[in-house]
């Protein structure tokens, strides 16, 4: 099934957010006394102490509030270890303000501007005969397709990510914890 137009608007169309693997309460759409809606993403993330990296990046790149927009938002979302992955001193460069452009690159190819359930993915790479690529918010694009019963995306530069946590439901989209940071 190829994409649909609507789809294919919807998916360059919008902005990003991460979130967190061990935040599942929050994520999950826990309330905090006197809360009348879940949080979004970047609450979540800002609440999961393995996403830290990640909050420092939204924060550098200038992203917070265009991120808790209203979405709908799609986030593949790299976890601290997935960060501690990437060449000594990456992270580091990247969170210069003169790194900045780079920065929101990378943060935004992990965003598809639509609510994707992990089973929808699963289906669309199903109905693809076993690769489906997605367009990124930052233009790019990247492949999703299983191994081994996971959801796996493979990105730019061959690279791929394992979903390692999925369908976190948030106020403004749904966020799948990955284990790889993706490059495009």
């Amino acid at each position: 099934m190829k994409e649909s137009g609507l789809f294919k608007s919807m998916l360059v169309s919008t902005l990003f957010v991460f979130s967190a693997a061990t935040v599942l309460p929050a994520m999950a759409g826990h309330h905090e006394a006197g809360e009348k809606e879940m949080m979004t993403v970047v609450d979540a993330a800002a609440k999961a102490d393995n996403l830290s990296t990640l909050v420092t990046a939204v924060k550098a790149a200038g992203l917070v509030e265009t991120l808790s927009g209203d979405g709908p938002f799609t986030v593949f979302a790299p976890t601290n270890e997935a960060f501690a992955k990437l060449p000594d001193g990456t992270v580091e460069a990247l969170l210069k303000p003169e790194n900045q452009d780079q920065l929101k690159s990378i943060l935004t190819y992990h965003v598809v501007a639509a609510k994707a359930t992990s089973s929808a993915a699963m289906q669309m790479v199903e109905d693809d005969g076993g690769m489906h690529e997605v367009t990124t918010v930052q233009g790019g694009t990247f492949t999703l397709m299983m191994e081994g019963g996971s959801l796996m995306i493979e990105d730019a530069k061959g690279n791929k990510a394992k979903v390692i946590k999925a369908d976190m439901m948030q106020s403004n989209g749904v966020v799948h914890v990955i284990d790889t940071v993706l490059m495009p």
